[in-house]
């Protein structure tokens, strides 16, 4: 088994091994993966943080031994907090975007640099301190961020990725999908008991999930419809104030951890 770093903003995930095949999920900086498997141009991988599956292209793998993987998937990481922050790579002073949920692991106590191989990286702004218990500021920070399948950063994100990658900033790891995370948690019965950071999962007419979003309280949601935006919402579901219809239907709601 070879592991790996992603070094890039993000790295995409296809569900096979083709430039045309559906992009199912995004590896994020700093994220862990297995190669399993090398076709051609193309490696098959494992994120390790989420146990997603699929393909990328082979050129974007890391040359790093599996010792300074394990180094740094081992350490503490940070998550960046924000949307997007900003690193300089030396030698060369490369500047790189990397967007909100990526992790990095410091330099023992310095909050500012870490190492990935023979590169060093610096932050420009330093690492952002936030209050993890204000989930609704956060996730609002990403208001605008265009829908994107299979998306999980702030220039593209889907319900479910926008989801996984608020709460991992705020500590909380979930799966990739949302229907795998409506199976986490407790039930919440009615929705003016729903408090901010909690998920409600919406279906089809077959009764399959096929949305998710962040409960705000106060009667509203936020999630990734078109764009990251913020809607109505109650015990049927999300209504769109200005085309004046639902355009979702409520399933169920559910507090994934406690606050």
């Amino acid at each position: 088994m070879t592991l790996s770093i992603c070094t890039y903003s993000f790295i995409p995930l296809r569900s096979e091994p083709s430039e045309r095949a559906e992009l199912i999920s995004q590896i994020l900086f700093g994220d862990v993966f297995e190669v399993v498997n090398i076709q051609d141009n193309w490696a098959e991988v494992i994120c390790r943080f989420d146990g997603y599956h699929g393909w990328i292209d082979s050129k974007l793998i890391e040359d790093l031994t599996n010792s300074e993987v394990e180094q740094w998937e081992s350490g503490e990481k940070w998550i960046v907090p924000q949307p997007f922050t900003e690193v300089i790579c030396e030698p060369e002073k490369n500047s790189l975007i990397i967007p909100g949920g990526s992790c990095i692991v410091f330099n023992g106590s310095d909050r500012n640099s870490f190492i990935i191989g023979s590169n060093e990286y610096y932050l420009v702004s330093g690492a952002k301190k936030i209050n993890r218990k204000n989930i609704d500021d956060i996730a609002k920070a990403f208001i605008n961020s265009p829908y994107l399948w299979g998306g999980k950063t702030f220039m593209g994100i889907d319900c479910s990725g926008f989801t996984q990658v608020i709460h991992r900033i705020v500590g909380h790891d979930l799966p990739r999908d949302a229907s795998q995370q409506v199976e986490l948690g407790t039930t919440i019965s009615f929705v003016e008991e729903a408090e901010s950071g909690d998920l409600a999962f919406f279906d089809n007419e077959e009764g399959m999930i096929t949305h998710v979003g962040i409960c705000m309280g106060g009667g509203e949601i936020i999630h990734a419809s078109g764009s990251v935006r913020i809607d109505k919402f109650d015990h049927i579901g999300i209504f769109n104030v200005q085309k004046g219809i639902y355009s979702h239907k409520l399933r169920v709601i559910k507090r994934i951890f406690e606050q």
